[in-house]
Parts: C-alpha cells; sequence; structure tokens
C-alpha cells in the first residue's frame, strides 16, 4: 500500500474546503520540486519506502485541486491527504504563493513473480482547466536497473557503453531499462546468452553511430527483448517499448538467437548520417507482437538469415535504400488487432523523412523464404516501389508469396499456395505434413540448421522451419 500525505507548510494551507482567499485561479500550471518520483531502493523483502515533493501554486490566487492516484483501487500506492487516507480527493486547496508536501509510500512484495520489474503509477493533479502528474517509479523485483541520468524530455537516456569501452550484460538477473540505453559511439554492448532484457513503456536500445552490438544468444538460451510487464495480461499490448535502433558504423553488428516482441518495432537500422559500411547480421531470431514493424533498414546493409518476423500492425519488413540478403526467413503477418493497411514486405528506393526525401540505389536478394499473410484485397503481400535516379534490383528466388502477378523477378517460386502453417492463429509456423514449402528450396547456401538448431538435410525446406513430423518445438515468446 502507499500513503500519500500532503503537510501544510502554513496554517490552512491546505484543506478540503474554507481558507478562501479570493477566486480561484483556474488555469495556473503548478510548480513541482520533482516530475518523477523515483524509489531507487531495492524491494528484496515486503517492505515499504517513502518519499517526498513539494507542490507550489505561482498564482496570486489560490487553487482548487483534485488529486488522484492515476491507478486507482489497482494501484501499488494509495495515497494520505491532511490525515486522511485514500486513492482520491477533491476540492483540495492550496493558498496563493504557497506550497504543500507530498509524501508518498510505497509496498512491494518482490517475492511476488508477476510484479512488473518496474512498478510505476502517477499523482494526478487537476483543477478546471488544467491537469498536471508527477510520475511515481519503484524497483518492483531484484535485477540490473538502467535508469536515465540525461533527463532528456523528449527522449531520456543513460548512456551504458561509453567510447572505447565494452560492457557485457550477463544472464545472471534481467536488466530492466527505463528510458533509453545507449551504447555511444565507439562503444561496444554484448549481450551474453540467456539474458533477459525488459525494457519500459517508451524506452528502447539505441546503438549510436559508430557504436557496435553483439547479442549472442545460442538455440538453447535466447536473449529475450520484451516490455516490462509480466502479467499475462499485457501479452497482447504489441507497444510496451519504442525499438531497438542501430545507426552506421564501421563494425557489423550482429543479433543471434533472440526474441524481440511487444514493441512498436522490433530492429530499425537506418543511417543516421551516411551509410559506412557495416553490416546488420540478424540470425535465428524471431521478431513477433510489434504494433508497427519487425524490421526497418533504411540506408543500410542487412542481412537475415533463419528468421521469423510476424504478426505486426504494419509492415512486417520494410527495406528501403541499401543491400538486404534474406535467407530462410518466414515473413507470417496475421494481425489481428486491428485493419493492417500495409504488406507484409515492403521494398523501395527511397524513404521519406520529415519533408527530406532520401534515394538511393537497393538490392535485395531473397532466397528459401515465406512471404505470406492475410491482408485481403488483391492478395499481394509483396509491394515495391521505384524512384527515378536510383537502381532497384531485386530477386526472389525459390520463395513461397502471396504474390498475385509475378515475373522475372521471382525465379523457382511458388505462388499464392497456402504455407500449411501448423497454427497462425498459435503463431506457429512451422509446416504442416502438406506443407509445398518443403523440398522446394534451392540448395547451396550453407545453411545447415533452422531457427530451431534443428539439420536442413537434403533439399532444404522454404522458410525459417524445416520440417519434422513433431511441429511443437518453438521458441519462448516471454
Amino acid at each position: 500500500m502507499l500513503s500519500l500525505l500532503i503537510v501544510p507548510l502554513l496554517a490552512c494551507s491546505l484543506t478540503f474546503s474554507g481558507c478562501h482567499r479570493g477566486q480561484y485561479d483556474e488555469i495556473v500550471r503548478l510548480v513541482f520540486s520533482s516530475d518523477t518520483l523515483m524509489f531507487d531502493t531495492l524491494f528484496t523483502t515486503l517492505s515499504s519506502v517513502t518519499r517526498n515533493f513539494t507542490v507550489y501554486n505561482p498564482s496570486a490566487d489560490p487553487v482548487k485541486l483534485d488529486i488522484r492516484l492515476a491507478g486507482g483501487a489497482q494501484s501499488y500506492y494509495s495515497i494520505n491527504v491532511d490525515g486522511v487516507a485514500g486513492r482520491e480527493f477533491h476540492d483540495v486547496e492550496i493558498p496563493a504563493h504557497d506550497s504543500i508536501f507530498v509524501f508518498v509510500k510505497a509496498n512491494i512484495d518482490p517475492t511476488n513473480q508477476n510484479t512488473p520489474y518496474l512498478v510505476t503509477d502517477s499523482v494526478v493533479f487537476r483543477n478546471t482547466q488544467r491537469t498536471q502528474t508527477v510520475q511515481l517509479v519503484a524497483f518492483g523485483q531484484d535485477a540490473h536497473f538502467i535508469i536515465p541520468d540525461h533527463p532528456n524530455p523528449s527522449m531520456p537516456y543513460r548512456i551504458v557503453a561509453h567510447e572505447h569501452e565494452h560492457v557485457h550484460w550477463t544472464n545472471d538477473k534481467p536488466w530492466v531499462i527505463y528510458g533509453w540505453a545507449v551504447v555511444d559511439s565507439l562503444g561496444k554492448l554484448t549481450v551474453d546468452p540467456g539474458t533477459r532484457v525488459y525494457i519500459h513503456h517508451g524506452g528502447g536500445i539505441w546503438v549510436y553511430r559508430y557504436g557496435n552490438i553483439h547479442v549472442d544468444g545460442t538455440f538453447e538460451d535466447p536473449v529475450l527483448f520484451a516490455g516490462d510487464h509480466l502479467e499475462p495480461f499485457y501479452n497482447a499490448d504489441y507497444e510496451q517499448w519504442n525499438r531497438i535502433l542501430i545507426n552506421e558504423g564501421t563494425q557489423d553488428n550482429v543479433i543471434h538467437n533472440a526474441i524481440i516482441t511487444n514493441s512498436g518495432t522490433g530492429i530499425e537500422v537506418s543511417a543516421l548520417m551516411e551509410y559506412l559500411g557495416n553490416k546488420t547480421i540478424i540470425r535465428n531470431t524471431v521478431i513477433h507482437n510489434n504494433k508497427y514493424y519487425g524490421v526497418v533498414g533504411q540506408n543500410a546493409d542487412l542481412e537475415i538469415e533463419n528468421c521469423q518476423i510476424s504478426n505486426t500492425g504494419s509492415y512486417s519488413v520494410i527495406l528501403q535504400v541499401g543491400n538486404f540478403t534474406l535467407n530462410h526467413v518466414t515473413i507470417a503477418n496475421y494481425f489481428t488487432q486491428s485493419a493492417r493497411k500495409e504488406r507484409a514486405f515492403g521494398l523501395s528506393n527511397y524513404y521519406d523523412k520529415g519533408d527530406t526525401r532520401y534515394i538511393g540505389d537497393t538490392r535485395l536478394e531473397c532466397n528459401n523464404s515465406i512471404i505470406y499473410g492475410d491482408h485481403g484485397g488483391d492478395s499481394d503481400e509483396i509491394v515495391t516501389s521505384a524512384h527515378e535516379g536510383a537502381a532497384l534490383d531485386f530477386h526472389f528466388n525459390n520463395c513461397l508469396v502471396l504474390k498475385e502477378h509475378t515475373d522475372s523477378h521471382y525465379t523457382d517460386c511458388i505462388a499464392n499456395r497456402d504455407p500449411k502453417f501448423v497454427s497462425t492463429f498459435g503463431q506457429n509456423y512451422n509446416l504442416q505434413e502438406m506443407s509445398p514449402a518443403i523440398d522446394a528450396g534451392r540448395t547451396g547456401l550453407g545453411i545447415a540448421t533452422d531457427i530451431l538448431g534443428r539439420p536442413r538435410t537434403g533439399i532444404p525446406d522454404v522458410g525459417a522451419y524445416e520440417y519434422y513430423p513433431d511441429a511443437g518445438g518453438k521458441r519462448m515468446r516471454r
């Protein structure tokens, strides 16, 4: 439970009625000593910690407020106003040029495994014309916490790997990011097998220009990137955090054996200023249940192998300017949360940022992959767009595609045939026994195993999953 105690600094500073000094100011902007109250004590047993802040009324007139916890009865916090406990109060007055203290008390039970790693809420102050809030943040379970030390209002961040610094995130306990974790120029972040990374709403991982990241999961111990809400209810919240953003550099970025889920965009690889020659290599990775995009590539060199990219509200994969290679990728978009306007896969030799259009040569080689979904309409899940002044060179070889009309860009492809996944509703994209993707791939790609580490024998199957009679093997989702 939580208690919020507002203590008067002057006589009659705080009342539920009375001590009225004239006309109430209905548009005043209150001033808070802190816009975020951080309970930075780690809770290891059932415990409570108290913090406080002040609220100042800068107006020449008094102000009358309603004060409440945004989380209401479900909050891990409660409030006490002028000695009265509760979660919501009305007609609280602060006289002109006066202040009140706000004391906040949080009770956390870290032994409850459904408790979020970051327990958040806000205290809401509302008069007739204006609403303001003070954020509350507490640690709910034992973890490595990344808390912003650069409080940029639009993008609060903390540098986790500084220039020439090589940092390891180990799997001894989860890593929890509040805001953005930044790998600075010439810094490097390595994420060990089995590491779990939970990111709070609005946050993400940003590999800045000349920075580098290696996610070194294994088939047995993949690395998980997900939102920090652990309750099963939030599994269907497809925008719990922002994205993994990777800018240009001179060293290859590598993401091996990962699960990236419940973000706005899974991975965006884009040049901040100019392409510098490095690759981003994504292998044996599941990117799914994301609000907008699975993978975005802009002015980049991107190699995707043995990956499942599925269930996104817009393009599952959108590639715009650069060099792109896809081998044994399953792109399956059966998004159900809302109507999907875009296709599963998009390719172009230009992209727009703000009022600027960037145009550049684009080359794609896509082999042994499935691109399918339930967009409807004209039954196309692939869309390409070319701008004059730059090349758009693409080839699909031995792919299974939902494409109404194919041309010379498609060689030995299977068009408009159901791939017969085990379960699109259950997002099990293993192949059924009668799938046309079985033994339909081209040889010679040198990819000996599938996304689950199972051998590819003889003629390889199309997609990330080699057919096996027991198709129940799936990566963990959360």
